[in-house]
């Protein structure tokens, strides 16, 4: 770890465990929604105000917050949320990548519907790929993206080696491609979504779909497209 991603990451865990205790989580809730003056705070949340005294300290410290004196009565002091300091509490973004590769065992299902997912929520060049692909995508595959408003091809599964480029972000979203690619060509991530086949439901093809969009969902906050 370089010192630029220690020191981003040491920020965020002292802003952690500022908003580990409930008063302090509190205090930041009340402010989220506008400033307040530590004596507005300790009336509206019935809290002492030596404990409040002690609680804005602490997530000033933390550099959550920051006193403004009021230009109205100059003897009161308002407090407001740092700007963008909660957001800071995301992971780092990943590094932009041209293309995002979904690879899975038969590229029948979950890389399917993960390629799928990714070109309807975020958009940009997306891929799939098997490193033992079937012949066809699985029907249940089919349907349930159908049922979500996504298309698949039923014919459209390809090999790792005839997809995948050297600047690819690859994702491995089940464990034995994660565990198979060990070359050049290893994933990036891993997201480890149980195989739907071996159970061969309507409701553990929904699941993995719920798995899949879930984890989407988590890193579309954190990926650097190559135009950003």
């Amino acid at each position: 770890m370089d010192a630029e991603s220690s020191s981003s990451v040491r920020a965020r865990a002292r802003v952690h465990a500022a908003l580990g205790d409930p008063a302090r989580l509190t205090i930041v809730d009340t402010l989220t929604l506008g400033d307040a003056s530590p004596g507005e705070i300790a009336a509206e949340l019935g809290m002492p105000s030596n404990l409040v005294a002690h609680h804005v300290k602490v997530l000033q410290d933390a550099g959550l917050l920051v006193r403004a004196r009021s230009e109205g009565d100059r003897r009161r002091t308002y407090l407001r949320l740092v700007p963008g300091i909660l957001s800071s509490l995301t992971a780092p973004r990943l590094d932009a990548a041209d293309r995002v590769v979904f690879v899975c065992t038969h590229n029948s299902a979950r890389s399917q519907l993960a390629a799928a997912l990714w070109r309807d929520r975020i958009g940009g060049e997306v891929a799939s790929a098997g490193t033992a692909p079937a012949q066809r995508v699985h029907p249940r595959a089919v349907r349930v993206a159908h049922e979500h408003g996504l298309a698949l091809d039923p014919a459209g599964t390809h090999h790792v080696d005839d997809i995948l480029h050297d600047d690819d972000l690859v994702i491995a979203v089940c464990d034995s491609a994660h565990e198979e690619l060990t070359g050049p060509a290893r994933p990036r991530l891993h997201w480890s979504v149980p195989d739907p086949a071996r159970v061969d439901t309507d409701e553990a093809f929904e699941a993995a779909y719920t798995d899949l969009a879930d984890r989407i969902d988590r890193i579309a906050p954190v990926f650097a497209t190559p135009a950003d």
